[in-house]
């Protein structure tokens, strides 16, 4: 890491003369940043803390008490590849957590094992890289003068949450409730390969995806599965009817046995299956499980399979404009993806009736190149942003449809 400190482009303010709090008033725009290395030294006076971001983003530091502790908030930062026990090498470091604290925000808390306040601190960002370098220096002091500094800003630009955007949803004013579904798991390892399991990889991004859209704004996010476990395919589908669902996303990443491919793929259900899934569901379905907010409990197959082959009037070009707004922000953010995207088939999980409802293949774990992708935290993350951006314009065009359809 750079032993090179300049000065912040944004302006810097030394609080209680320099020796109680630096911050870095929150900004309008803040970021992503992913932890990339770390170190705690002990130094002559107290302690020197470093940090390596691959960009920079607004932060701020401060002291508090009762423990005595370090904490650092930024605007965010991906902790994923940090090693708290790293930063314990120090005398003067107790132990070091860090994390997520609220939706947009992280932290990183340092223990101290004894008073120290605040000396100096800076980000240096390298601007061919973008990369970002945080230092910051305790000074060893009593305990009157670590308290007498001691304290969480009071910052109303940084404390209260941004205002949000208003957006039109077509669920009332309220957030979408987004359905993602990590293919596979439990006795259903899915594909493997490389002692890799189709299963883990979609559950690890169907995590990453959550937090995402929740950060985002406008969502609220649902998984079938949040562990290891085995989901039928109906159950998949009866879940989301539950939890009264406005989206469906299921994701997946095969593997081929011959031949080669590449890129993410966006599967909706095909219009041949479309009266035969209607048709097995009314035959193998609770009555309750087929159409949300409708009861059909007195219903025979054919009037259930026809009242499902109505919402499908509605709810399949929904479904294909959700296809082809995802495959537009997926594009965006990142680049590559199959010859050809958008596919119909008549996969299980895209029958609900009235759910628009899409697959996403985001890759292909017998392609290294693919593979190395689903590895990448970074590309995920850029897909992640993809997915968002396409439910987003999807949402907008939706709501302004939404009066021209059938009531």
């Amino acid at each position: 890491m750079s032993k090179i400190f300049k000065s912040l482009a944004v302006a810097v303010a030394l609080w209680a003369g320099g020796h109680g709090l630096q911050d870095v008033q929150a900004q309008e725009l803040g970021g992503l940043a992913r932890f990339e290395g770390g170190q705690v030294r002990d130094a002559k006076a107290g302690v020197t803390f470093d940090l390596d971001l691959s960009q920079g983003v607004p932060w701020r530091v401060y002291t508090l008490s009762a423990p005595n502790r370090l904490v650092l908030d930024f605007r965010e930062v991906d902790w994923q590849a940090a090693d708290p026990e790293v930063f314990d090498q120090a005398d003067g470091i107790d132990s070091v957590r860090m994390g997520s604290f609220r939706a947009g925000w992280s932290r990183l808390v340092a223990l101290l094992n004894a008073p120290m306040t605040l000396r100096e601190a800076g980000l240096t960002i390298d601007p061919e890289t973008a990369r970002a370098a945080l230092r910051v220096q305790l000074a060893r002091a009593s305990q009157v003068e670590f308290d007498a500094v001691a304290g969480a800003p009071r910052d109303p630009r940084w404390d209260l949450p941004p205002a949000a955007a208003v957006r039109s949803m077509p669920k009332g004013d309220g957030p979408l409730l987004v359905v993602i579904d990590p293919g596979h798991g439990g006795i259903d390892p899915g594909a493997e390969t490389e002692s890799l399991s189709e299963a883990d990889l979609m559950l690890t991004f169907a995590r990453e995806l959550r937090e995402v859209l929740l950060r985002s704004g406008g969502f609220e996010v649902a998984l079938t599965r949040d562990a290891d476990v085995f989901v039928s395919l109906e159950g998949r589908v009866k879940l989301a009817h539950e939890l009264g669902a406005d989206i469906f996303v299921s994701l997946h990443a095969d593997a081929l046995e011959e031949g080669a491919a590449r890129g993410a793929a966006i599967y909706t259900l095909a219009d041949e299956a479309s009266d035969a899934a209607s048709a097995a569901l009314a035959e193998r379905h609770d009555r309750d499980d087929l159409l949300a907010g409708l009861d059909l409990s007195g219903s025979d197959d054919r009037v259930a399979n026809v009242l499902m082959s109505l919402a499908r009037l509605d709810n399949s070009p929904r479904s294909h404009a959700m296809a082809r707004h995802l495959l537009a922000g997926i594009r965006n953010a990142v680049g590559r993806v199959h010859k050809h995207p958008l596919r119909q088939a008549g996969f299980s999980v895209l029958k609900a009736a009235d759910i628009p409802s899409v697959l996403i293949e985001l890759g292909f774990l017998s392609t290294s190149a693919d593979l190395r992708n689903l590895r990448d935290p970074a590309w995920r993350a850029g897909m992640a942003a993809g997915i968002r951006d396409g439910l987003q314009a999807w949402a907008v065009e939706d709501a302004a449809l939404a009066r021209l359809r059938r009531q």
